[in-house]
């Protein structure tokens, strides 16, 4: 099986719909971790298509903001702004599936979950190499595949010791070694590459490696711009900041 790992689309429908286009002929099933809302101007279209097409979603922290189920006093001004936005936004049905979504869920072989697999609702970002290496005791799972961070990497524990690469993924999963992977962001990549991010996973091939595809910023700009939402939001963009 060949899996599609998708995080951090935050309302981008038009980096959505390209990634899934270049993930169609290559994976059986797709698999989402979190943050389908939140920053961008179209959440409804991708509430809707992250439900019809992916066979497992986990919450990400502007679900739980999006549902209500939590505050929004330690969000930036600008996360905070989208995040009052997209309640307002949402009807009852939108919200009760965001609700709705598990924090973390095992599906095959790897750990699926937006944030630390150590405590998931404290919405701790993975990024440095300790960050990953202290995530290891929290999962049981050979794979772990996170978000939250929009930045790549993977982590990697073996009985030769462990390592850490920020950046672009591209590994064989060795026997007897386990691995953490941050697949980056569909919606809004922070890498200073402004190409939507999705994780290839295959099963059979053993292998794991992030895709870049390009899409229409201009469109998503423009259509952040005219919601009303704050401009950086829309510039920060094109600049994959």
């Amino acid at each position: 099986m060949r899996y599609a790992i998708l995080s951090d689309i935050h309302a981008n429908l038009e980096a959505l719909r390209a990634v899934l286009d270049d993930a169609r002929d290559r994976v059986d099933a797709i698999l989402c971790l979190g943050d389908v809302v939140g920053y961008g101007a179209e959440p409804e279209g991708c509430i809707e298509l992250v439900a019809e097409r992916c066979q497992a979603v986990v919450a990400g922290n502007h679900e739980h903001a999006a549902a209500g189920l939590m505050t929004l006093e330690w969000f930036n001004p600008y996360a905070r702004a989208a995040a009052e936005w997209t309640r307002r936004r949402l009807d009852d049905d939108h919200r009760a599936w965001l609700a709705a979504l598990p924090l973390l869920r095992e599906f095959e072989e790897a750990t699926l979950v937006h944030a630390s697999p150590q405590q998931p609702d404290d919405w701790e970002y993975v990024i440095s190499a300790e960050d990953g290496y202290r995530a290891f005791a929290s999962f049981t799972t050979r794979l772990c595949f996170v978000g939250h961070s929009h930045l790549p990497g993977v982590w990697v524990q073996g009985s030769w010791g462990r390592s850490h690469a920020a950046g672009a993924v591209d590994v064989a999963l060795e026997p007897g070694c386990r691995y953490l992977v941050n697949v980056g962001s569909v919606g809004q990549p922070r890498d200073r590459d402004p190409r939507a991010a999705w994780v290839l996973w295959d099963a059979e091939a053993k292998r794991v490696s992030v895709r870049r595809v390009p899409y229409d910023v201009m469109a998503t700009r423009s259509r952040i711009v005219a919601a009303g939402l704050p401009t950086f939001l829309a510039d920060r963009l094109g600049e994959g900041r």
